[in-house]
């Protein structure tokens, strides 16, 4: 059995992280931090999981949380670049669920994060937890930066057509629409039930941070510039994601569903749907699945993916879990096979 450590366990990531290891057979969370909930039981803040912890949330030294076999980082921005690295020195490996580690060029991470890195080195060292693309790298890692939601979807869907020169890489839109939970859990006016309900906007048009980790990702596919606008939306659900790809076809001989099928054959969390299929976010509710359709509409000169996860699980938490079977030597799937929630 491996020791886990979730530090930033009162977050949505931190909880799905929760749920999906109380029944994990070769994993046993033995820490969990909060500086603000320090002292509850995971009970008193997740009545969802009593009777699934006797634990309570602490503050833990690095002491203790060397006695884990794996750490996750639930935090925000900041925080895994400052203890991540003494974690690895004493043979902990570590998956930071945040943006530390994601992006290379530093320069570039502090523009969008706006502060300054201080784990070079780390950066340099961490492999990029996209399973279905970087799988041997994890394997062999110690520090996996657990791909962001909108990246996660985007890239699963544009990967197969940028690797084989299907489309136009220096013109491509994802048009993405997230769930409410993808804000986070802390208190926020604009995240309020009569805020969101019944309501739906654009945000980060003019730039969001997650732009740079999708260029970054297409960009080891191709020796093209990536052109790329990327739009996120706002709708009034808890959960699910769709990103809503496209590309100009460069080469209209090939058949693109056939492409994708044969792309990912042999990948168990990604599901190219039958021809004409529409995937819905509710399919993926919970579950750790990708499910894609791709199209052509009319014919034309424009290739259409759709690609729908949960943010929370295969855009974040249950991703996680699968990097942590890659990297632990565990069957990939282990504690992951849960089926989406309908209704």
């Amino acid at each position: 059995m491996f020791k886990i450590g979730i530090i930033g366990g009162t977050g949505y990531t931190g909880a799905e992280l929760l749920r999906i290891l109380a029944n994990h057979p070769q994993a046993e969370v033995t820490i969990i931090s909060s500086r603000a909930e320090c002292g509850k039981s995971v009970a008193e803040i997740y009545p969802n999981l009593r009777g699934s912890y006797n634990l309570s949330f602490s503050v833990p030294t690095v002491d203790e949380l060397a006695l884990c076999d794996l750490v996750f980082f639930a935090t925000p921005h900041g925080v895994a670049m400052n203890q991540a690295p003494e974690l690895l020195a004493r043979g902990v490996k570590v998956i930071d669920l945040g943006a530390d580690f994601r992006i290379k060029d530093t320069d570039e991470w502090a523009k969008w994060y706006g502060m300054q890195h201080s784990a070079l080195a780390e950066v340099s060292e961490a492999v990029y937890g996209l399973p279905e693309i970087n799988r041997e790298k994890i394997r062999q890692a110690r520090l996996v930066a657990n791909p962001g939601c909108y990246p996660t979807a985007a890239q699963l869907g544009l990967i197969p057509l940028i690797t084989n020169n299907i489309i136009d890489p220096s013109d491509l839109i994802i048009d993405a629409k997230s769930g409410v939970s993808g804000a986070g859990r802390g208190a926020n006016v604009p995240m309020l039930l009569c805020e969101s309900s019944e309501n739906f906007k654009s945000y980060g048009v003019a730039g969001h941070r997650h732009l740079p980790e999708i260029v970054q990702g297409l960009e080891q596919h191709t020796s093209a510039k990536i052109g790329l606008t990327f739009v996120p939306h706002l709708v009034p659900m808890i959960r699910g994601m769709q990103a809503t790809m496209y590309g100009t076809i460069l080469d209209k001989t090939v058949d693109i569903q056939a492409l994708f099928e044969d792309y990912y054959k042999d990948e168990f969390f990604v599901d190219v749907m039958p021809e004409g299929s529409l995937p819905e976010t509710r399919s993926v509710k919970g579950a750790n699945f990708c499910r894609i359709s791709v199209f052509r509409p009319q014919d034309g000169n424009k290739v259409v993916v759709l690609s729908v996860i949960d943010n929370l699980a295969k855009g974040a938490s249950t991703q996680a879990i699968q990097n942590m079977n890659i990297m632990l030597g565990l069957e990939e799937a282990l504690g992951l096979t849960a089926l989406g929630m309908m209704p």
